[in-house]
């Protein structure tokens, strides 16, 4: 068995696997593929774990292949799904397919050599497949009842499936019948919900090419709640930072629960078996420090965003998660600041109330509210509980000589500054 699909175990990428794969990637340098259907002008969270699987075949000298799916996302993948999803217009989904494009190549490398990472549009192919031919060449070889029983499509039996998505199961198959031909891709991977249709592409290479192809998937990740992984508060975590700033990446990493941090340090990042185990035993000594959360945003902010984005988001967390002396906030870190959070501006730093403070910042809508707000001790000045409704914003309180940090309760910051 190869050293990598040791690797992956331990690492818990695998959730099946055909029967002979540790011994097929034994051999000389496979290829492998994975699919990305580019229904969103980004990719996000959620892709992590197959983009990680293609990099870590690369590392132990796999070519890898990134097959977006100009023609397959025009029909919409059932797997997962409880209804069917919209048809996005060709433009778009060419758009799409462009911008997820771009992005991997912070995953992978594509420099000239026998691993090098190519990307592939199956709409090359399915588009010009003239239907005849494809239900002849392709059709013929798939049961109904079989496909019946794959997950994908019994799961949606109950609320319907039209023909459209139920037809997705024999063009994926065919991408890795065309694959196998045309690039001698052996291997596919992919999330646990696509099993049924990895199995059917190697079941019709086996049929038509007699060849000899495999499967991995992994499984789909949950956190410790049994949440969905990849959300926040604010929706999807994208890999786009305008769409997802750094500094909202860095903070959906620091904020994992502990019980999730050592399976997340395995899954996200590439550091060694040693070092994930020295961090995780720092990390179960005090939890309250959040070392091992704080390991896993910054390895992830710079591979997705680079070492200055996560060096950028680390200085930032370091205002808002520690107690702060004014005498030493650089004036970088609250420039990054204000681009994250609420930001007022006030014409001077003389005779400002804090009752008028946490009003102009935008946490209470009234001085009313922001009086009780700060008599109960849900206000804070620089991460200082202040109950006094008739406190001031004396020099002192301006960190770098021109911003003051407010909080109402635990998650809503927002930042005062002086002047312009």
């Amino acid at each position: 068995m190869s050293d990598l699909f040791t690797e992956l175990e331990w690492r818990g990428f695998v959730h099946h696997a055909t029967q002979g794969i540790g011994a097929h990637l034994a051999g000389a340098g496979r290829t492998v593929y994975c699919g990305f259907d580019p229904t969103a002008p980004s990719l996000q969270v959620g892709n992590l774990m197959p983009i990680m699987l293609l990099r870590h075949f690369q590392r132990a000298g796999h070519k890898p292949l990134v097959l977006m799916g100009g023609g397959t996302g025009l029909i919409g993948d059932p797997s997962g799904k409880r209804s069917e999803r919209p048809l996005l217009a060709k433009e778009q989904i060419r758009e799409n397919l462009h911008c997820q494009r771009d992005q991997m190549s912070r995953f992978l490398d594509f420099d000239p050599g026998p691993a090098a990472a190519e990307v592939v549009n199956n709409a090359d192919w399915l588009v010009k497949e003239p239907l005849v031919d494809f239900l002849r060449d392709v059709g013929k070889h798939f049961s109904v009842n079989v496909m019946l029983q794959k997950e994908s499509v019994k799961a949606r039996i109950d609320t319907g499936i039209s023909y459209t998505e139920f037809s997705y199961m024999l063009l994926q198959a065919y991408d890795f019948l065309h694959l196998f031909r045309a690039k001698h891709c052996t291997i596919q991977v992919g999330g646990s919900d696509q099993w049924g249709n990895i199995t059917a592409g190697i079941d019709l290479i086996r049929r038509v090419e007699s060849g000899d192809a495999h499967g991995l998937v992994a499984p789909l990740v949950t956190t410790a709640t049994g949440a969905k992984f990849g959300k926040s508060e604010a929706g999807a975590l994208w890999l786009d930072p305008a769409l997802t700033s750094p500094y909202q990446f860095y903070q959906f990493w620091f904020n994992t629960d502990d019980r999730d941090v050592e399976s997340y340090l395995k899954l996200f990042t590439f550091l060694s078996r040693q070092e994930i185990e020295a961090h995780v035993k720092t990390h179960k000594k005090d939890p309250s420090r959040r070392e091992g959360q704080g390991k896993l945003a910054i390895e992830l902010t710079a591979l997705v965003h680079g070492t200055q984005a996560a060096s950028n988001a680390t200085a930032v967390n370091a205002v808002l998660f520690s107690d702060l002396d004014p005498h030493t906030v650089e004036p970088s870190a609250l420039e990054l600041l204000a681009q994250e959070i609420p930001t007022a501006r006030v014409p001077g730093r003389d005779g400002l109330s804090l009752v008028d403070a946490v009003v102009q910042a935008g946490l209470v809508k009234s001085k009313s509210e922001a009086r009780r707000a700060i008599e109960q001790g849900g206000i804070y000045v620089n991460q200082q509980r202040v109950k006094d409704a008739a406190r001031k914003i004396e020099a002192p309180d301006w960190l770098a000589g021109h911003s003051v940090l407010l909080r109402k309760g635990k998650k809503d910051y927002a930042l005062i500054r002086a002047g312009g």
